[in-house]
């Protein structure tokens, strides 16, 4: 097998008890500290100090549905706000990046843009916004809508929205704040740029009142792997965040997605492909399979329809944990490409509900390894070395535990096989991407007459 020459990109996804559904109750989580501020620094300063190259924080806008018995069962129903919790984070860390959701159905682009070039000061560079669309109905009911607006319609609000933050982060060139105290100059008015946007969705003036940011624009992932997540990620993306459970579907799904990219003229080196991996570390392979049947020993039925109706997208109502999936399932208004996984998985294999719900409960239809360092290093560089990652994010059971097993045990592993480096990757989640700068607009947009304010429209076709 060849190997790639450059390193794997590592993110960590960031459930603070961990990604299984019943993190929450094992002896070794630390729920009783419910929404504890320590937590959340206890393990993202282990994270900047462990090789990961970004955080990712994961974001609904309310709890996920109205089965009380459900949701009174799992530990997602108190959440910080994302921007507000890597604000607060960002002091207590130096090199790792720290990736926020929020929602392109449910908020607005000036807002957005603000946010995450506050946030991208306040880290040196460090910030990322995952791009989402919303999958879940209760955030519309929460934001005085009835339902989710159709697919194809948020799919297409969210490119117009992305572009129109991409153009208010472009409201000032790199330099334009010159604060210039002995001739009363403070910004430089050649090097300010009025967006003026009037589209379908938005209406957006500009100029956004606050310096371009260090890394030019804030890192975007995305995380739909639909056709109109497919688009929107080769068309505006830096990073997508996948879900993908075997080897050949992951090969299909990064070569036709690096492909897409030359509708939109970029490079297979400007959009990093990171599937989910959900490991399950052990020093033998008999300790990794006992520490993930302690977690699925904790799954309660209650949990299971619900789960796998929430997550799939699926109408189960008046079927039981031990029924099969029925003959014809209705396309969902929410994550069409986890349903199209849920669907091919449990008719692929004959699973009953109960046994999706036991096969989805800890990775979500990711990757999932439970074995020693080894086996899971293994996992990861074939996938690196036959195209079908670029990197993973780390979604690990149990926390605190499970991460310092992967700390402990799987990077030095990947170390020693020259898939990451020795020494933390430091300056500006791009730069540790690898990303480019974007340039300013100062070739673009420069006026002959610095008294006009040069407008401009980045809405793309």
């Amino acid at each position: 097998m060849a190997k790639r020459t450059r390193h794997i990109k590592l993110g960590l996804f960031l459930i603070v008890d961990g990604s299984h559904e019943a993190a929450w109750r094992h002896p070794d989580a630390t729920s009783a500290r419910g929404m504890a501020f320590k937590r959340y620094v206890d393990v993202v300063t282990t994270a900047d100090r462990n090789f990961f190259d970004f955080v990712f924080l994961a974001d609904t806008l309310g709890i996920t549905s109205d089965n009380l018995p459900m949701i009174s069962r799992n530990a997602r129903s108190e959440c910080y706000d994302p921007i507000v919790l890597l604000s607060a984070l960002a002091p207590f860390t130096q090199a790792v990046g720290l990736v926020a959701t929020a929602s392109t159905s449910y908020n607005d682009p000036y807002q957005v843009a603000r946010r995450f070039a506050s946030l991208d000061h306040l880290s040196d560079g460090r910030a990322g916004w995952n791009v989402v669309t919303s999958a879940n109905r209760f955030e519309a009911l929460n934001l005085s809508s009835d339902d989710l607006p159709p697919h194809e319609a948020r799919y297409r609000r969210a490119r117009e929205f992305v572009s129109v933050v991409k153009g208010l982060w472009d409201s000032w060139d790199d330099h334009a704040f010159v604060r210039d105290k002995e001739s009363g100059l403070y910004f430089e008015p050649s090097k300010m740029h009025v967006l003026d946007h009037r589209g379908e969705f938005f209406s957006v003036r500009g100029p956004l009142n606050i310096p371009r940011s260090p890394q030019g624009h804030p890192v975007i992932v995305q995380a739909g792997s639909s056709e109109d997540g497919q688009d929107l990620a080769a068309a505006t993306a830096d990073v997508v965040f996948t879900a993908q459970d075997n080897l050949a579907d992951a090969r299909d799904f990064y070569a036709k997605l690096k492909a897409r990219l030359q509708r939109y003229d970029r490079g297979e080196e400007d959009l990093i492909i990171m599937p989910g991996i959900f490991p399950v570390v052990g020093r033998t392979q008999g300790e990794a399979e006992d520490r993930f049947e302690s977690l699925q020993s904790l799954l309660h039925p209650d949990v299971g329809i619900p789960f796998i109706s929430r997550l799939g997208g699926l109408d189960l109502s008046g079927l039981a944990l031990d029924d099969m999936l029925p003959s014809v399932i209705d396309a969902t208004n929410s994550s069409k490409s986890r349903q199209k996984l849920f669907v091919a998985t449990a008719r692929r294999d004959s699973l009953t509900i109960r046994q999706m719900f036991m096969r989805f409960a800890g990775a979500r239809g990711h990757l999932q390894v439970v074995g020693t360092a080894a086996t899971i290093a293994d996992c990861i560089e074939e996938w690196v070395s036959t195209r079908a990652a670029d990197g993973f994010n780390v979604m690990p059971p149990l926390l605190p535990s499970s991460m310092n097993d992967f700390k402990d045990l799987v990077i030095p592993e990947l170390q020693r096989r020259g898939l990451l480096s020795s020494a933390i990757r430091t300056g500006t989640l791009r730069e540790k991407l690898g990303l480019r700068h974007p340039p300013d607009m100062s070739h673009v947009y420069a006026s002959d007459r610095p008294d006009e304010l040069p407008l401009h429209s980045r809405i793309e076709p």
